[in-house]
């Protein structure tokens, strides 16, 4: 029998509640963003579901960071997270900033923890297989490694980042060092990755004990390190500070340093892991548990589809009829239509940015 991977009762769970899903409008807006939204028809937000499947691990050992705009809002959908348990930025400043302010508070809080970082907004199909992912990386965090979950690739995206696996780490069964990270590939090189068995999809998954991370920034960017560390002892500090801030994403002040240091180890693993980065996948995600056709998400009675597939959203409450179109997505808002193919599901991220500059905030 297998040995069944250690307690986490050191383990805090940080989670990062930011971004806009700018590739999800209209359905995804500033104001309410893809965390704060059901998107599998659960009855549950994606960060109400990523709260659920932490809570086994970790009680009520929980830190929300997230924007000032959305704080209310966190509080209200997770009422069983103490207010004190979730920080508001002042403005968005990349997860370095955000993660690492949260590290700060944590190995003030709590010297020997351990922290994982796990997005409000990813879906995972199994949360056992997760969980136990997690108390595996968590027991080599324990010795000081930064530790990242690697996605088992399930075709060759090019959307996401990869971590190339190296070597079994002695002492930890299930983890193997990093070699390195690499940005999204073209498809030739996704698909050679793929192939290799070498390299897993990147999720930004992170478990590491806070002031090891924060001393991994800090060789870097002592200042960035120095400053979350000199917030954390005084909050009243924050809004000073906080602005003078890099913004850079974890990955790169960190992780991909660490990693050509070999100071990172990865846990392969497979949980059925989508982080809902567009209308392709939303329409992917919900197919699995949806008969072929039209996917519907909302109500099913405003939909009439014939010789037609794809994804209907109707959200603003009408019927909407699709009649000979394969693959396509209409999200129908009160104040915004979307109609675009599947195929070209990465390029609604340019709409938005049009809307902006055209000066029309009142629909982002």
């Amino acid at each position: 029998m297998t040995t069944p991977p250690p307690a986490t009762d050191d383990l805090w769970a940080v989670v990062p509640a930011g971004g806009a899903g700018t590739r999800l409008w209209p359905l995804s807006r500033s104001s309410e963003p893809k965390f704060l939204r059901d998107l599998t028809g659960s009855g549950r937000t994606l960060l109400q579901q990523t709260r659920d499947r932490l809570v086994p691990l970790v009680g009520d050992r929980l830190l929300v960071v997230t924007g000032r705009d959305h704080r209310d809002a966190v509080r209200a959908q997770l009422p069983e997270v103490a207010a004190d348990d979730v920080v508001a930025e002042p403005s968005a400043r990349d997860s370095m900033a955000a993660i690492g302010l949260a590290a700060a508070l944590l190995e003030r809080r709590d010297p020997d923890a351990v922290m994982g970082s796990f997005a409000a907004d990813h879906v995972i199909a199994d949360p056992e297989v997760f969980a136990d992912a997690v108390r595996v990386a968590t027991a080599a965090a324990r010795d000081g490694w930064l530790v990242t979950l690697g996605i088992e690739p399930t075709f060759a995206a090019t959307s996401f980042g990869y971590v190339h696996l190296g070597d079994p780490l002695t002492g930890h069964p299930g983890v193997h060092a990093a070699l390195g990270f690499v940005e999204k590939p073209s498809a030739d090189v996704a698909g050679r990755y793929l192939a290799s068995g070498r390299y897993r999809w990147n999720a930004g998954m992170f478990v590491v004990r806070p002031g090891v991370l924060l001393d991994l920034l800090a060789e870097g960017d002592p200042a960035f390190a120095a400053s979350l560390r000199a917030v954390a002892a005084d909050p009243a500090t924050l809004e000073d500070v906080w602005p003078r801030l890099p913004r850079i994403a974890l990955d790169h002040a960190v992780a991909e340093p660490a990693a050509a240091a070999g100071r990172v180890a990865v846990v392969p693993a497979s949980f059925g892991w989508d982080d809902v980065g567009d209308f392709d996948s939303l329409a992917g995600l919900l197919e699995s548990h949806e008969s072929a056709g039209v996917t519907v998400l909302g109500d099913d009675a405003l939909v009439h589809a014939s010789g037609a597939t794809g994804l209907v959203v109707p959200a603003a409450g009408r019927t909407v009829a699709l009649v000979g179109l394969d693959d396509v997505v209409v999200v129908d808002t009160p104040d915004a239509l979307l109609v675009v193919s599947r195929s070209r599901a990465q390029d609604v991220k340019g709409i938005v940015a049009a809307l902006r500059q055209a000066g029309r905030d009142d629909l982002l």
